[in-house]
């Protein structure tokens, strides 16, 4: 299964990388590992988390307060945010169409 960020996630993505590694060196990079962990269980276990609505579920980041808000499209994946978990919750909602994943 192969996976595809939504281009204001990828942009989310960044930015939280950029945040932390201002924060403190190396601090960028864990995130970075533990998203990309959380991708990893998202890619072999695609439905075990609950949904959000409709056929949107989000995987919760270890040791940062993010969660990864995605869906399953035929056998790839969709990520629609990577959204700190302080802020507005549905912001990431208009992002919800039908995007090519034909990467």
């Amino acid at each position: 299964m192969r996976y595809f960020f939504h281009p204001e996630a990828e942009i989310e993505f960044n930015e939280a990388i950029d945040y932390y590694e201002e924060c403190k060196s190396g601090l960028g990079v864990e995130f970075a590992y533990e998203v990309h962990r959380t991708i990893e269980r998202i890619l072999k276990f695609p439905n075990a988390w609950q949904k959000m609505e409709g056929d949107i579920r989000r995987s919760i980041v270890n040791r940062f307060p993010f969660g990864v808000i995605y869906y399953q499209k035929e056998k790839k994946i969709v990520i629609l945010a990577i959204m700190q978990l302080q802020r507005k919750p549905r912001y990431w909602k208009d992002r919800f169409s039908p995007i090519s994943v034909e990467k």
